[in-house]
């Protein structure tokens, strides 16, 4: 099972030296991924079972992740129709202040104009408070999916005697793939 959780620590190197533009890193990263797939390919060759597991699918298609993504909405909802409603509100001020702006004195026009940039300056703060709380809580709720579908992982492991499972490969034979059947494991 190490060698999963090695791949993944590969790619995630991988991804993380091409975001930072170090094309030198990237590319010992990438021979270092290529040496776990050839691994990975030699340990088929010689007979050993391997699976394959999309964890992207699981936090999106599985039934407990489909239960915390609807749950965490409903915990959202007043917040970010809150929000709507806010927008909303400052769309019409500054259509009424582009409608009043000619007749303004320019004291008045400066003075509106920056308590609308006040109220945006407001909105965009809370939206971005929004946004943090929002994916700190879905992050908390696909934790726990994430913890279940690794035991999942492991029983069906080892009850199909898998040698090693997988996680997030670039490219994957679907006779190897038991995405599936981790899936219908969770909504048990």
């Amino acid at each position: 099972m190490s060698v999963n959780h090695t791949s993944t620590a590969q790619i995630a190197i991988a991804k993380q030296a091409h975001a930072r533009g170090n094309r030198l890193f990237w590319l010992l990263s990438a021979g270092l991924l290529a040496l776990g797939l050839l691994f990975s390919a030699m340990a088929q060759a010689q007979g050993s079972k391997i699976g394959f597991v999309n964890t992207e699918r699981i936090l999106r298609d599985s039934i407990p992740a489909k239960a915390a993504q609807t749950k965490i909405e409903a915990e959202f909802k007043k917040r970010e129709d809150d929000l709507q409603k806010l927008a909303a509100n400052l769309r019409n001020l500054a259509q009424k202040f582009e409608k009043d702006a000619p007749v303004l004195s320019e004291s008045d026009r400066n003075k509106r104009q920056r308590e609308l940039a006040n109220i945006d300056a407001d909105i965009q703060r809370k939206r971005r408070e929004f946004q943090e709380d929002f994916n700190r809580r879905r992050n908390e709720e696909f934790a726990t999916i994430v913890e279940k579908a690794n035991a999942a992982i492991k029983r069906i492991a080892e009850q199909e005697n898998y040698d090693v499972i997988l996680q997030d490969a670039v490219t994957v034979s679907p006779r190897v793939d038991i995405t599936d059947r981790v899936i219908q494991a969770l909504g048990k």
